[in-house]
């Protein structure tokens, strides 16, 4: 995968499976799902996957708080067969307000659940079997994990920003999953401390999937409007405070690529000029289908180069 686009999860699934083959149409190599408490995002991925041939699907990406290693094996191995080995699992560490609200459960040492989440679930991706006891997770296997034809393994993303993160995940995911982390975060912070995780941990270069939210649009100053209302939820929480800062940005709004052709394509380059291995774009619908249509067309042009 080198370029793709974040599918929006406010539509029946027939619709969400035609915009995933509108965006194959166009040249994207991939098509991503966020996961809150509506769909679920492994089986959609699924059912895009097997709709759509050739089409790379992910999720971006499963809190691990709430879930258990067991349960995601299951789901993620499920869509890996349905979809021909064309599924990409992206985990996350959740909010303290979605989690402690939503499920009822205390947000404690999130970065050693991460751990111990991502300890237990590559064997059990592998090998489909697990025998892991942790602090804070079990993970064993008195039955067969095994999904038949959920070939090759299934990569293991994740949304890592902070240092502690980012150390876990290069140690033992297969790369991140950055989200309003602009070129300049990427460079100098991001980048630079999971490829060392990873080398310290003897495992491949990380992949470096850069969301980025984009549109091309005529009418820059409106679609910029609505993308300040939309993301501005991201600036409640700290993670993402950080990260905005470290871009050299204030607010959410400034690392969204919103403009014409020209202007979006110079962004795309600074990411890839920057470390990221793949970007994906996401809120391409905040201008109407028509600017949509036209953001997945250039990101299409430029995944052939």
């Amino acid at each position: 995968m080198t370029i793709g686009a974040a599918l929006f999860l406010q539509h029946p699934i027939d619709t969400v499976v035609r915009h995933a083959r509108e965006a194959r149409e166009a040249g994207l190599h991939s098509a991503w799902f966020g996961q809150t408490f509506s769909y679920d995002s492994p089986a959609l991925a699924a059912i895009v996957g097997r709709d759509v041939p050739g089409l790379q699907v992910g999720t971006a990406a499963i809190p691990v708080f709430g879930r258990h290693p067991l349960i995601v094996a299951g789901q993620a191995q499920t869509a890996q067969a349905a979809t021909g080995g064309r599924y990409h699992l992206g985990l996350a560490l959740g909010t303290q307000h979605l989690t402690e609200t939503g499920f009822g459960i205390p947000y404690e040492r999130p970065v050693a659940r991460l751990r111990e989440f991502l300890t237990a679930l590559r064997p059990l991706l592998e090998t489909g079997s697990a025998d892991f006891h942790g602090e804070l997770l079990t993970a064993a296997t008195p039955l067969p994990a095994t999904v038949p034809g959920a070939e090759p393994p299934v990569p293991i993303l994740v949304a890592a920003m902070g240092p502690q993160a980012l150390r876990v995940s290069g140690a033992l995911a297969d790369g991140i999953l950055p989200y309003l982390a602009g070129p300049r975060a990427l460079a100098e912070h991001l980048v630079p401390a999971v490829t060392a995780a990873a080398e310290a941990a003897g495992r491949p270069a990380p992949r470096i999937v850069a969301f980025v939210p984009g549109v091309v649009t005529a009418d820059v100053e409106a679609v910029r409007e609505r993308a300040t209302e939309a993301l501005s939820f991201y600036e409640r929480f700290p993670s993402y405070q950080r990260v905005i800062g470290l871009s050299g940005g204030t607010r959410a709004v400034d690392l969204a690529a919103i403009g014409d052709e020209e202007t979006v394509a110079a962004e795309v380059r600074r990411y890839r000029e920057a470390g990221a291995t793949e970007v994906v774009f996401t809120a391409t619908d905040l201008g109407g289908d028509a600017d949509r249509r036209r953001t997945w067309q250039l990101l299409g042009e430029l995944a052939k180069d």
